[in-house]
This record gives structure tokens, C-alpha cells and sequence, in this order.
């Protein structure tokens, strides 16, 4: 009924986003197994019907999808677990598809963001998530239709990368308790992701929540402060600010 007001601005409009937000409800309240079913189904054809809310402008839409699809492939019934990674498949085959076959850019940075953020809020990584990452490459592996393009190759490449974050705090799950050391391993994954500011945000707000906790606010501010000069540098490349003459320098300052 309303699918002309909800592709208006390229699905970019306040419309969808509460439609985008009524769906997103339905995962983050407890449900049953079968009821869940019918929610993966509804957000295939979300997904399927406005592929342009996810894939183009920002990534908002995009991002909180991705978390709250990845939260239930560590869910502890397997049919959901299933389910969920059948969605994540189809999702990222829609980005290709998408982009004319050419990559999964969006989907790729998103699911590595969300891997990242919900590993700092719900602990997942254990043999239910791997179970899922297996499933979501079965799927890669057994697609007829994406035999001859690099498809595959991208879920592949995708899920290697999780398991490396995944290994990485599973390192830090083992220094929990000395904090110098977990919060010197969220350092390093922090500048490993130097090239993708996205997602070295992502690490240093969770270093930050970190310090908070153990009560090293100065060292939190400092987090913050680094977060705001990326930032800065961000938006000056883009050519979006001229606030700062050097950008990121002048935060040095402070």
C-alpha cells in the first residue's frame, strides 16, 4: 500500500525507517523458534522488496540489521541458528547483486562492526556462532547460480576475517582479569583496522567502556578523544568540514 512513500530519496526516509524499526522489534524481543521463522520471512522480503534502504546512502539501516541477525546466529535453538545464517547469505547476495556484481563492500564492513560491537556486548564466538559461519559458507559453496562470479570467494574472505576478530578476543578473554594486558590487545586489533576508520571507532569505544569500568576515566577520555580526531580527519578528506585547519592535529592540543 505504501511503496511509492517508501521508496521515496532511495528508501532513504523517515517512513522506512519506521517501518525498518517495527521489523527490527521482532529480534530484539524474545521470541519462540517459530515465531522467528515467520520474522526471517517477512525480512527476506523487507530486504528483497528495498534493497536500496541497506545498500545505498547511509548505513544505518544496514548496520543494525546486520547486529541483530548475527545476535541470533549465536541463538541456542539450531533451527534459528539456520534460519538466521540463510537470511545473512541471502542479505549479502542481495549487496552483490546489488552493486552489479562487483563486491560486498557494505555488508562486509557492517558485519565485521557488528561482530565487533557484539562481541564487547553479548560475548559471542562460541561453537553455536562458528556453527553459523560453517552454514553461511555451505551456502557459498553450494550457490549454482554464483559458480562463475567471485561471490564465494567475498562470503569466504568475510567469514576468515570474523574468525580472526573472534581469535583475537578470545586472547583477550584469557587476560580479563589484568587489564594493562586486555586493553593493550584491543590496542593492537585498534590499529590493525587503521585503514577502515568505521571499525577502529568501533575497537577504541570499546577499549573506552573498558577503562570506565575500572574506573581509568582520564584513559577513557583519552579513547574519546581519539575517536573525535578520527573523526575530524574523516570529515576533512571528505572535504565535509573546514572547522579545523590541520584536522585531527589540533586535537593534539587537548
Amino acid at each position: 500500500t505504501f511503496q511509492r512513500q517508501l521508496q521515496q530519496s532511495d528508501c532513504q526516509n523517515v517512513l522506512m525507517k519506521k517501518v525498518f524499526d517495527t521489523h527490527m522489534l521482532f529480534l530484539q524481543i524474545n521470541q519462540s523458534a517459530a515465531a522467528l521463522k515467520h520474522v526471517f520471512a517477512a525480512l527476506r522480503l523487507f530486504v528483497g522488496k528495498f534493497p536500496s534502504a541497506f545498500f545505498q546512502g547511509q548505513a544505518d539501516l544496514c548496520g543494525s540489521l546486520c547486529y541483530e541477525i548475527l545476535k541470533c546466529c549465536n541463538h541456542r535453538s539450531r533451527s534459528t541458528q539456520t534460519e538466521a545464517s540463510a537470511l545473512l547469505y541471502f542479505f549479502m547476495r542481495k549487496n552483490f547483486e546489488f552493486n552489479k556484481q562487483k563486491s560486498i563492500v557494505r555488508s562486509h564492513l557492517q558485519l565485521i562492526k557488528a561482530v565487533s560491537q557484539l562481541i564487547a556486548d553479548a560475548g559471542i564466538g562460541g561453537s553455536r556462532f562458528q556453527h553459523s559461519l560453517a552454514i553461511i559458507n555451505n551456502f557459498a559453496n553450494g550457490d549454482k547460480q554464483m559458480k562463475n562470479v567471485n561471490f564465494p570467494a567475498e562470503v569466504k574472505d568475510l567469514t576468515k576475517r570474523i574468525r580472526t576478530v573472534l581469535m583475537a578476543t578470545a586472547q583477550m578473554k584469557e587476560h580479563e582479569k589484568d587489564p594493562e594486558m586486555l586493553v593493550d590487545l584491543q590496542y593492537s586489533l585498534a590499529n590493525s583496522y587503521a585503514s577502515t576508520p568505521e571499525l577502529r571507532r568501533t575497537w577504541l569505544e570499546s577499549m573506552a567502556k573498558i577503562h570506565a569500568r575500572n574506573g581509568d576515566l582520564s584513559e577513557a577520555a583519552m579513547c574519546y578523544i581519539h575517536i573525535a580526531a578520527l573523526i575530524a580527519e574523516y570529515l576533512k578528506r571528505k572535504g565535509k568540514i573546514n572547522i579545523f585547519k590541520t584536522s585531527c592535529v589540533s586535537i593534539n592540543i587537548i
